[in-house]
């Protein structure tokens, strides 16, 4: 796609809190030009009859994944996760038929893997890769005749059925002379080779002994990791992005910093914001849960042309602070800090604590506007104009956003993309690595393409998360040109058969370029499962979120359970929102008034069980057990370590938080790395208990116990 020239990276405000000078815009992908309609006059020329297609090679490589629109856009994996290739690969005949894959680094070194079939006979063939190094890689999958294959075959039936005999152990010997001429080996690989073609010819031992020396297992290792490679058919390469872990593991705690340090006047009943300093004193909890990413809410001026009132009303008070995604007044837009807030120094105080921690600060971006906003006079071009010539605000129906404008591009793509950019690079500036968007998919996708490219060039380290709650194809599209991460749908799947359902489909080819991230509520999300659950509810989705996927996240207060609803909404009444909140976080730690009634010492030990256990880390590995109860779910991750050692989660979880139920899991063993008859030594990591399992376990999981197993498992 053309894009724009490099617009402006830099974009350090002149005064603290106030948006930086404007900068000039680039020019954005230009529109392509309309098709020509079809002549409807008579052709002067003969149709040809040849149809133009693809060589197919002379080994036929086909169906390769994972392959993403067809190569148009790359797979994606992060470093140090194992991935499967496949492919279907035949040849005529009855010859031996092999397959590999060759990695392409990004310093562009080949790396050769072999390829194993998974059904043989049907065609089908597999290689687990495991990327090592940040950047664009690419891989294809190579075909090829295999002499040795076909010789080892051949020879074995002949030479036991004296058929033909010494001329099959000739053919080996000069297979093997040219496996010695044609691949580069060492002087110890060559030789385990030499020796193998004197024992073929050697006729004072018997034929038997002959073969068994050119097919000794020594001799297949080697031409397995070396082999001898005829007709060598490559298919397309096709590109692969590599990015840093966190692109697909982390745990995420989501605040509004104007509520962290907020105080009620307990005579007037007036607040006084919290600030970026208040709320860096709440980082020390946060990354004591063990969470890795810290998200902030908008922190920008927000407008007062019809701000929002408690519960989303429209007769909003003098002091009430409004939605912060009515962004912009007379002090700044989306690259300046609400006065109240404090200034750019705060905000690089509180990134510095942040990071000092171990955690990382995800800024939210909601790419519209409040009626105040500097744009709408500087560029009312951006909006959406009705009929009677106002700008129209931002509908959801029944919903209404009477204090939010949505910016629109197409009336001028190369001065809005240009700020777009311009806006992120402030940010970048001040030390953010990862955006959460609001709403991307009311924004064009060739946007977000543009926009994630360019910000790539320098800053490839940067992660976006797209908060769509949207139809597949825009999510899935989302992914595709950009978004290493994605909300989802998990928070209305509690069935069982939906969440497998829908894991199934997240780790499946989905898992190639969109990787979900799992919230049980969020400041806009409250549903009936969470809201009449109680805290059985709370703690089980909480466990569920953390293990289905790599990549979770929490609102805060979720520790307290905070579950009552504003009567017609799927959200909190008094939404945080809407208003301030001092939560009193004080009263829940040791020697406080409701010490014990916090969830955060659970949220705890679920951060510090995915620590602990890389296969957790990953999306791809999941494995469904079968549960005569259809309320309890039972899944397994696992993951083989650098020195050979299995990690293996299972967990079992009763989805019905109202009961304690009893049933049977009958475990697929092979999955696990084990067999039927092996005894299993599992340990409870959230309760500490232990058992000796086997194939079939019984559980008794609710709130007469626990909701949740979450089991360490290994062969005794």
């Amino acid at each position: 796609m053309p894009v724009p020239p490099d617009a402006p990276k830099t974009g350090k405000p002149d005064k603290p809190g106030r948006r930086p000078p404007a900068t000039k815009a680039p020019a954005p992908p230009p529109s392509p030009a309309p098709s020509p309609a079809p002549a409807a006059s008579t052709p002067t020329t003969a149709p040809t009859t040849t149809r133009p297609q693809v060589a197919i090679g002379r080994i036929p490589v086909q169906d390769v994944s994972p392959v993403v629109d067809g190569g148009a856009r790359p797979a994606k994996a992060v470093v140090g996760e194992q991935f499967s290739i496949g492919a279907t690969v035949f040849r005529e005949g009855h010859d031996a038929v092999n397959a590999s894959v060759v990695l392409v680094t990004p310093d562009g070194t080949e790396r050769v893997l072999p390829m194993t079939p998974v059904n043989p006979g049907l065609n089908t063939w597999t290689a687990v890769v495991e990327p090592d190094a940040v950047g664009w890689w690419s891989y294809r999958v190579e075909g090829w005749s295999d002499p040795y294959g076909t010789w080892d075959h051949d020879a074995t039936i002949k030479v036991a059925a004296d058929v033909d005999a010494e001329l099959m152990l000739e053919e080996g010997a000069r297979v093997l002379e040219r496996a010695i001429a044609e691949v580069d080996r060492t002087a110890e690989q060559t030789t385990v080779l030499a020796d193998a073609v004197t024992a073929l010819r050697d006729t004072g031992r018997p034929p038997l002994a002959r073969l068994h020396a050119g097919t000794d297992p020594s001799v297949r290792a080697e031409l397995a990791a070396r082999p001898l490679r005829d007709h060598v058919s490559p298919s397309t390469a096709y590109p692969l992005l590599v990015e840093r872990e966190r692109a697909l593991y982390g745990a995420w705690y989501e605040i509004f910093p104007r509520s962290e340090g907020a105080v009620q006047d307990p005579e007037t009943g007036k607040w006084t914001s919290g600030t970026l300093r208040t709320a860096a004193k709440r980082l020390p909890a946060i990354a004591g849960m063990g969470f890795d990413v810290v998200y902030l809410t908008p922190i920008h001026p927000i407008g007062t042309t019809n701000r929002k009132g408690p519960n989303n009303t429209l007769d909003a008070g003098p002091d009430d602070p409004g939605s912060p995604y009515g962004i912009g007044t007379a002090d700044g837009g989306h690259d300046a800090i609400h006065p109240d807030l404090g200034t750019f120094d705060d905000f690089d105080f509180f990134v510095a604590q942040a990071e000092g921690l171990g955690l990382e600060v995800a800024m939210d971006i909601a790419l519209q506007a409040s009626p105040d906003h500097p744009y709408v006079t500087t560029h009312p071009e951006w909006f959406k104009h009705r009929a009677d010539g106002t700008i129209a605000y931002a509908e959801n129906p029944p919903k209404k956003y009477q204090d939010i404008y949505p910016l629109y591009f197409d009336n001028d793509p190369a001065g809005s993309y240009a700020e777009m950019r311009r806006v992120i690079q402030v940010w970048i500036d001040h030390g953010v690595k990862i955006f959460r968007v609001d709403n991307p998919h009311t924004k064009p996708v060739e946007f977000w393409q543009w926009l994630i490219d360019d910000v790539a060039k320098d800053h490839p380290d940067v992660i976006w998360l797209a908060e769509a709650f949207t139809t597949p194809a825009m999510m899935h599209s989302l992914g595709k040109i950009g978004f290493q991460q994605s909300y989802t749908y998990y928070a209305w799947r509690n069935q069982k058969w939906e969440l497998e359902e829908y894991l199934r489909e997240l780790s499946g080819d989905a898992a190639a370029y969109m990787r979900p991230s799992f919230w049980p509520t969020t400041h806009d999300i409250l549903t009936p499962y969470m809201q009449f659950g109680g805290p059985e509810a709370w703690k089980l989705r909480a466990v569920l979120a953390a293990t289905l996927v790599p990549t979770y996240g929490i609102y805060a207060g979720y520790e307290l359970v905070e579950c009552v609803a504003r009567p017609g909404a799927e959200e909190q009444i008094d939404n945080e929102k809407y208003q301030y909140k001092n939560r009193r976080w004080e009263d829940y730690e040791p020697g406080g008034v409701k010490e014990g009634q916090s969830l955060a010492g659970y949220l705890t030990r679920i951060n510090e069980i995915r620590r602990e256990h890389p296969a957790l880390h990953w999306l791809r590995n999941i494995t469904f057990h079968h549960v005569d109860d259809e309320n309890i779910m039972a899944f397994s991750k696992r993951r083989v370590l650098p020195d050979g050692t299995d990690d293996i989660i299972v967990v079992i979880a009763n989805l019905d938080p109202h009961s304690t139920r009893e049933s049977t899991v009958h475990l697929d063993m092979p999955a696990l790395g084990l067999d039927y008859h092996d005894g299993i030594a599992a340990q409870d990591l959230i309760t500490g208990a232990s058992w000796h399992w086997g194939e079939h376990v019984y559980v008794r999981l609710g709130p007469e116990t626990e909701p949740v197993h979450v089991v360490a498992v290994r062969r005794f």
